[in-house]
């Protein structure tokens, strides 16, 4: 009887260690692989932007925008010299994947313009955060860094509002645009006189998001001159053009309206380009 006690006491001695042994996640028990305060989940990966590379700058800009922009390059006569001019410069680069850009210069007999197209392909560094993600941050630095001014109203108190307190850009041009546009005090960065739609806003309808911004440089007693920029992002590509007009007469200045005009044509034209 003293030995089948102590048999008895030997199994349920083993039957508890085995236990212990083989006990899974379900009991609490840890296998030999797991580590504490592991959940067994991977962090999930962000996903990557849609674009991998960049276009060739310089013939991003087709010859007919360039002669719109450019006044001076129909003004050539010479062949080889107006091909050049086509060309464009392109900007100096130590990665064409992520940034790649074209400058042009024109004189006309009317004034001097620059052309600057810049592509910058982003990629978030942290595999948490997409590359989208990063390209809206950083395009969010450029747009404040821009300091666009508030939409001013132009609706008179007590009027019904209809729509939006700020004209289209694409609507007709008003009279009150004429006339700022013909005065060296028409900066559309400063100038309270001029319209609401020529002022640096927030542009609809362009890549994921956009701005434009236009300066007039009104220093010195020389020509002023006028630079129009219009940024816009598109996934985790962000895309920049600088348009710069300087006239030859002196107290002249560049027409805003028209300059916007021609900045935003060829932003929704790289933007068609890119959704290719």
């Amino acid at each position: 009887m003293q030995r089948k006690a102590y048999v008895s006491g030997v199994a349920a001695l083993l039957a508890v260690l085995l236990a212990g042994c083989t006990g899974g996640s379900g009991d609490g028990g840890a296998t030999d692989d797991s580590n504490p305060g592991d959940s067994g989940t991977a962090s999930p990966v962000a996903e990557p932007g849609r674009y991998r590379n960049l276009p060739e700058p310089c013939g991003t800009v087709g010859e007919e925008t360039l002669d719109e922009l450019l006044p001076g390059i129909r003004e050539m006569t010479d062949e080889k010299r107006r091909e050049k001019a086509y060309e464009g410069t392109p900007a100096l680069t130590f990665d064409t994947d992520r940034k790649v850009g074209c400058r042009w210069k024109v004189e006309s007999a009317q004034a001097t313009d620059h052309l600057f197209v810049n592509f910058e392909r982003v990629v978030a560094y942290d595999s948490a955060t997409s590359d989208d993600s990063e390209a809206e941050r950083l395009f969010a630095r450029q747009r404040d860094a821009a300091d666009l001014p508030e939409p001013v109203s132009t609706v008179t108190p007590g009027a019904e509002v209809t729509g939006s307190s700020t004209p289209s850009p694409s609507g007709s041009p008003s009279d009150s645009s004429s006339s700022a546009s013909s005065s060296p005090s028409s900066s559309a960065s400063a100038s309270g006189g001029t319209p609401p739609e020529l002022q640096p806003r927030v542009l609809e309808d362009l890549g994921d998001e956009a701005f434009l911004d236009d300066a007039l440089n009104t220093s010195g007693s020389t020509a002023q001159q006028r630079k129009v920029t219009v940024a816009f992002r598109t996934s985790n590509v962000i895309v920049t053009i600088e348009y710069e007009e300087q006239p030859m007469t002196v107290g002249a200045v560049p027409d805003s309206e028209e300059m916007q005009d021609r900045a935003q044509k060829l932003a929704a034209q790289l933007a068609d380009a890119l959704g290719d």
